[in-house]
Parts: C-alpha cells; structure tokens; sequence
C-alpha cells in the first residue's frame, strides 16, 4: 500500500527536529492537508505537542523495544486517511542502542518503514563543509535514502543559497528550504526535556510555526519526497486485535492526565481497552477522589514540579491509599511510583507527602541521571502475568529511590546490551510500581493480565499492606 511519508532526521541532537517537524506540520494542516504525526524512539513530550500542532495523536515507534512487524502495524493503523505522515527522528540519524549496528536508530526505522529521511542541519555556522556532512550522511548506509535536506537556524536568504548552491552541486540532494533563527519559537525546556504540550506554549506557537515554514521552505518540493515512498509491506496485526478470550464485564481504567502525569504511550492505553478495559480521566492534581474505577493506572511525568499541588490535595491522596488498602489494583510507572512513595524530595530539598503506598522515599538530583532501554523479566507469577514474562521499555528520571523498609520486587531488569540493572516492580498487595516506563506492545499480554487481576479473575498472593 501507499503511505505518503517522510522521516524527519538529524545529524545530531540538538540540531531542530522537533522545530522542523513542529513547522512542517502546521503548515500542511493550515493547507487544510491531514497529516499523522509519528516519534521515534521512547520520547512522550515531543508526541504531545505532535497532537498539537497536527491535531492527530502522534504514535511512536521503536526499533529496540518493538519489533519491525510491531512498528509497521503501528504505523499502517495510524497513518490510515492521511495525506501524509510526518515521522519525527531521535538524536543523530544513525544513533540507536548500539555503537556498531543501526539497531534502534531513525535509519533503522526509516528502513523498518522504507521510507525517504529528510536531513535537518543547524547551517547557523556553517557553508561549503555542509556539503560534505550532508555527502557523508547519504553514503554512509546505502539501505537508507536521505531524499532532501533542511536548514535550520540560519538568518538570511543569502546565506540559504550558499548553502543549498554547495550541497546540490556535490550531492545531487534538493535542499528544500531552511528556518530562520527566531527566539520567539523556541520551546522551553527542562530536566526531561520539552516542556510538555498540556503545560502549553499555546496554539500561537505552532501558528507562527506555520507561517514561518510557509515563508521559507518548499512545502510542495517535501510533499512530492513524501509521496515518492516506495509502497509499503501490509503486516498481519503486531499486536492482539481483541482479548484472547471473551469478557464477562468492562474493567473501569482509571488513568491519571494532567500536568504531573501525562506521560503514556497511546498503545498502553489502547491495549488496556482491547482487554477489555473503560478508560477514565482523573487528575490527581485537582479531583478530590478516585472516580469509580476498577484498576488505577498511574503515569509518568512531572510529579516534582507539582509535588505541593500534589501534597495538598490530601483527599485524593488517601482516597488512593483506602483503594490500593481494599485491594485494588494498581499499576504505576515512574512519576507515578513517585507518587505512591511516602515522600517526595525536590530539587531544592523540600520534602512533600505523597501518597505512602510504597514504603519509600523519591528524592530529586541534579547530577544523576537514570536512562535507558531496559527489559524487564517478570519472577513470579503477579499482576504482569506469569513467571518469565519478558516485557521491554525504558528508564529516564533524575529521581532516586530510598527504601524505608523491605521492597518486594515482582521482576528484574537488563539493559539493552543484557546487562544487569537490577529489580524493578516493587509489589505491595495489588499494587506494582515500576521506575520503567513499559510498552505493553512488546508483550500484549500484560495488559490483559493486569485487566484480568482488576476483574477479579487472577487471585494475587504476597505482602499486604
């Protein structure tokens, strides 16, 4: 099938992607085009303002923690209806999981997808050499086709024909046009990056955007690369179109959304409903209990931002407490750990009640940085399913944890070279609270398993709070 597309690559971190790709969007969408914004690799700040900017969510894809049948259909699913996808790269193009392979890299994807790259440089400083890099990044793996090329950062026409003159003559590469430098685009950002869409730059940002796009860059010319794609290869289904097995009732999935948690992937929530769960919103920030759900899904975010907002809706807090007391069930991730913690310790050393599930406490640090893929292998029979179960995700938080008694832990983690990482899936009754964010596509089962523990159909045993 025909699936007009195009990835948006860089040659390193920092260069504009999400700047390019942010414009790209807005502009097609203020010319009425539909377009299916994509992210690769484990990010859920740059998807949000995808959403934003495109008005479709925007879905990742990962070449490590999924598998190329898994992306595809991801993909095919989404891109359905549009007139084109916009695929938004990770770090270098060629950066992955690994140093000598492609593994988890943009070029691995843009292969996965067969799909045309469009390379973003910052030209801020730079003239005929950008020839050279952009000679380099073509021929360095010939199974990918960097199709165009992009400045970003530049100020002024003239040096944009500079530029475009040196790369058409030595690469025979359109250059498609450039962005100019202007502060009043610029995201801010913080310790995980991006500030998130929901904390909001406004839809004046993405506008303005648009306009500069539309200025400067040759909307048509990147329309045509991304209806050159070759057709894609149609994949039977990645992932379960249906639970395995016919449901006696809906499982209410009560998912925390708002500034302090907002971090999902839109497949977790997905899988959750095709196991027969009924999602509902809360916001632990602002109602002053759980609504009537059957399973309490807890995600990541920015707990440390919001922790006096958090501490001070004191009825939310115990009305989590006297659920997961009864035995309800629930399933948290990073922030969220966080947040079942005793304690939250901020930057700055203020110390904030949370919820106190867990017998621990969260401290915030400035120099220690946990991140990575990770894969986690379920110990026993629990909540994630059966013993063995291997499930992948990743791990970025700056966050530490301090023990303030015995953790029981329901699996154990490698990292993407196999190498220990040690326990994850702290357990305490129905509750299981995890440091890695999970992808549920890497082993649909989980989802079904934690819909089935919420129903009542999986007798859990261990410590009790």
């Amino acid at each position: 099938m025909s699936f007009p597309r195009l990835v948006i690559a860089g040659t390193h971190s920092g260069v504009g992607k999400t700047t390019v790709t942010l414009a790209l969007m807005s502009a097609f969408r203020a010319q009425g085009r539909t377009v299916q914004p994509f992210k690769v690799g484990p990010d859920f700040i740059d998807p949000g303002h995808h959403h934003w900017a495109s008005g479709r969510e925007s879905r990742n894809l990962d070449g490590w923690m999924l598998g190329p049948v898994v992306n595809r259909t991801i993909f095919q699913e989404a891109a359905q209806g549009a007139a084109l996808s916009i695929i938004e790269g990770m770090m270098g193009l060629f950066d992955g999981s690994s140093p000598v392979n492609a593994t988890g890299s943009t070029a691995d994807m843009a292969r996965q997808l067969n799909a045309p790259i469009l390379l973003v440089l910052d030209g801020s400083a730079m003239a005929r050499s950008a020839a050279a890099m952009v000679y380099g990044y073509a021929h360095f793996d010939s199974s990918v086709n960097v199709a165009g090329v992009i400045f970003n950062r530049l100020n002024s026409e003239g040096h944009f024909l500079l530029l475009k003159e040196a790369v058409e003559k030595e690469t025979r590469i359109p250059v498609v046009g450039y962005l100019r430098a202007d502060s009043d685009v610029t995201i801010p950002d913080r310790h995980l990056g991006l500030r998130t869409a929901l904390e909001g730059s406004g839809a004046e940002l993405y506008a303005k955007l648009g306009q500069l796009a539309s200025a400067t860059i040759d909307l048509v010319g990147v329309e045509q690369l991304a209806q050159a794609s070759p057709a894609i290869l149609v994949t039977s289904p990645g992932v379960p179109v249906e639970a395995s097995r016919s449901v006696s009732r809906s499982v209410r999935v009560g998912f925390a959304f708002d500034p302090a948690f907002s971090f999902y992937y839109p497949e977790n929530l997905q899988l959750l409903e095709k196991a027969g769960g009924e999602l509902v919103r809360f916001s632990p920030m602002k109602d002053s209990s759980l609504p009537d759900v059957d399973l309490v899904y807890l995600g990541g975010g920015y707990p440390e931002i919001y922790a006096e907002v958090l501490e001070r809706n004191r009825a939310m807090r115990e009305s989590i407490q006297a659920f997961a007391a009864r035995g309800g069930v629930v399933y948290a991730e990073c922030g969220g750990l966080m947040y079942l913690a005793k304690t939250l310790k901020d930057f700055d050393g203020t110390e904030y009640d949370m919820v106190g599930v867990i017998p621990a406490e969260t401290a915030m640090s400035r120099t220690t940085m946990t991140l990575g893929y990770r894969e986690l292998t379920v110990s026993r029979r629990g909540l994630l399913g059966n013993e063995g179960v291997r499930v992948r995700g990743h791990e970025f938080h700056y966050s530490t944890l301090h023990p303030k008694g015995d953790l029981e832990y329901l699996g154990h983690l490698t990292d993407a070279q196999g190498r220990d990482r040690g326990g994850d899936g702290i357990t305490v009754g129905n509750v299981i609270a995890l440091y890695t964010h999970l992808h549920f596509a890497s082993h649909p089962h989980v989802p079904m398993a934690l819909v089935e523990a919420a129903r009542g159909e999986t007798v859990m045993r261990g410590n009790r709070l």
